[in-house]
């Protein structure tokens, strides 16, 4: 490592986070609504994807309102993938909010507080507004500082375009700004004097020579032409819940940082639709309308739901998604009612169902090679085979972190340039997938169940036997037949207690070492289906 002066020079590292969902861009459909089956960071789910992209299309034309969507299926079927599609399908300044259903469920706030703010955060204002910006050349900055160094620094300010050029006086906030952004001759300037907001735009290219050294990073722009003052059109896009925190208290800026947000009252909310609504009538903002994905649905309760009925459909509401894996008919919760899912038949008519279904072996192995690339992890097509089988009969979300964990250990051994069996070995050593963990603490509970039994029939043994001790003589006799019979017939129930107990443990062991073993067999045979039956990729690949 190098040294400078005695002190150890590291280079500097950019460590950059891809999220669990940042590879998507998109649902991956044509202009005529049809999936395509790897695209857009999206693979498989073909008939979800394509009921999510006529939803899409519907939501751009104005043809839906009041209706949520509800996504079912089991865990880890994209189901977070699909809502997040749509939110990208929707725009980049289309808000995506997601959430679960646990989180709504606050002693600080009440749930009805917490679904208005989830809500109101996932719905965007994109206000415009028109200022009168200089824009031009630096020639030259004077200050005026005062003798004593005390009271308000005065300054003049010259810019020029090609066309033109003009003396501006600066006050004291402007010149601090100057000042801390280490303005100089030749930078290009945007100047809104009325916010007191200075951008660079760069540095013009005919100054360039005036100067030894120029950081990479400076951009080189023409000289403006025209006049210094010119009218430019901003767009501001904030959310709905940012303007209610900003008007509910004085201090309200702070607040959206803080997170203490608190129960905004209805008549601060009210003001601002009002306001938001003059402004979309007069053109100066438009309302975005984003994403509300509430994972784990089942976990909200009645009057969760009936409060959800009346949000969506309000005037200004946002899409919502809610998620679920839950089967079958089960009581809803807080109420003795029972519906498909967990939820209100009333909120299901408001619904439109997307079903999700199981991923086949090709797509669970097009998803992990998206994630690789995304990662920038180097993969072959017989490791993309080995974290598919995991993916298949462990879990997509256990195959997705082995990915980046076997490539951590991967980096330690300098002369592994790709991703390596071995590699993958020692990351589920290290890491148990939930299946392996079930079987390992019920081999525990048994091997635990054994050593009670034998303490409790040593310690049912020892009682009999003081119990012997006092029941000596001839007198005696009748007593201690019945102690002894009394003594075995514990005995015998203790066993059989212990018995029954390991007895369903093991079951339970078998149950999960079978499905297990069926979905090892599955993967096989759903592999060979797809087509992967040699070492190498092959040509024609089935979905």
């Amino acid at each position: 490592m190098a040294t400078i002066d005695g002190v150890e020079v590291r280079p500097i590292v950019k460590v950059e986070r891809a999220s669990l969902h940042s590879h998507i861009r998109g649902l991956g459909l044509t202009p005529s609504l049809e999936p395509t089956p790897v695209a857009d960071g999206m693979a498989g789910q073909v008939q979800a994807r394509k009921g999510a992209g006529v939803i899409v299309k519907m939501i751009k034309e104005g043809k839906i309102s009041g209706r949520a969507i509800l996504i079912n299926g089991p865990v880890g079927s994209g189901k977070t993938a699909i809502a997040t599609g749509i939110a990208k399908e929707l725009g980049a300044d289309a808000p995506f909010v997601a959430i679960n259903a646990a989180e709504i469920f606050s002693k600080e706030i009440s749930y009805t507080e917490a679904l208005i703010q989830a809500f109101r955060q996932a719905i965007a204002i994109r206000i415009k507004e028109t200022s009168d910006v200089l824009c031009g050349e630096v020639v030259s900055i004077e200050v005026d500082r005062p003798v004593s160094g005390q009271g308000p620094k005065l300054g003049k300010l010259t810019l020029r375009t090609a066309d033109m050029e003009s003396i501006y006086e600066m006050g004291g906030k402007l010149i601090e700004k100057m000042i801390k952004m280490e303005v100089q001759s030749g930078d290009v300037l945007h100047i809104d004097r009325t916010q007191c907001s200075v951008i660079r735009v760069g540095r013009t290219k005919g100054t360039t020579a005036m100067f030894d050294a120029m950081g990479s990073d400076v951009k080189l722009v023409n000289l403006p032409e025209g006049e210094l003052q010119k009218k430019i059109e901003q767009t501001h896009t904030v959310s709905l819940h940012e303007i209610d925190v900003i008007n509910s208290r004085a201090k309200g800026y702070e607040a959206i940082f803080t997170g203490d947000t608190g129960e905004i009252s209805h008549e601060v909310r009210a003001a601002i639709n009002k306001k938001v609504t003059e402004w979309r009538d007069e053109g100066r903002a438009q309302i975005v309308s984003g994403v509300l994905f509430i994972d784990e649905a089942h976990l909200l309760t009645m009057r969760c739901f009936s409060f959800l009925n009346r949000l969506i459909e309000g005037d200004i509401s946002p899409l919502l998604i809610i998620a679920t894996n839950a089967k079958g008919v089960r009581q809803i919760r807080e109420s003795e009612h029972r519906s498909p899912m967990g939820i209100p038949r009333d909120f299901l008519d408001r619904s439109l169902v997307i079903k999700t279904r199981n991923y086949s072996f090709e797509e669970f192995r097009q998803i992990l090679l998206i994630r690789a690339q995304e990662e920038d992890i180097s993969i072959t097509y017989s490791m993309s085979r080995v974290l598919s089988e995991l993916a298949y009969r462990m879990g997509l979300r256990y195959a997705l972190q082995l990915l980046a964990i076997s490539d951590i250990i991967r980096k330690r051994d300098p002369e592994a340039k790709e991703l390596a069996k071995p590699h993958i070995q020692e990351a589920t050593a290290l890491f148990s997938d939930v299946a392996r963990a079930q079987l390992k603490s019920i081999q525990k509970r048994i091997q635990f169940a054994q050593i009670r039994q034998q303490a409790d029939l040593l310690m049912l043994k020892e009682r009999a036997r003081l119990r012997l001790l006092t029941l000596q003589g001839e007198q005696h006799r009748s007593l201690r037949a019945l102690a002894i019979k009394e003594a075995e017939q514990a005995a015998e129930n203790i066993t059989a207690s212990y018995e029954k107990q390991k007895a369903q443990l093991n079951e339970r062991k078998n149950e999960i070492s079978q499905r297990m073993t069926d979905l090892g067999v599955r993967c096989k045979l759903d592999a060979a289906r797809c087509g992967h039956t040699g070492t190498t990729e092959p040509q024609n690949i089935i979905f």
